[in-house]
């Protein structure tokens, strides 16, 4: 990475944690487990079983 001299702190400081946000493992997508992330957000539905498909 060049570190220009023309970049402000702030610019510095957002490329660098875009860079770490982009270098953590990232949860799977899709399915069955961003079915039950949505429906941790919205907990009554778990106790209606029938509402799953």
């Amino acid at each position: 990475m060049t570190d220009d001299p023309e970049e402000s702190p702030i610019r510095r400081a957002l490329r660098l944690k875009q860079a770490a946000l982009d270098a953590k493992p990232k949860p799977p997508r899709g399915g069955r487990f961003q079915r039950e992330q949505a429906a941790s957000k919205h907990s009554t539905r778990k106790s209606k079983p029938w509402g799953s498909r």
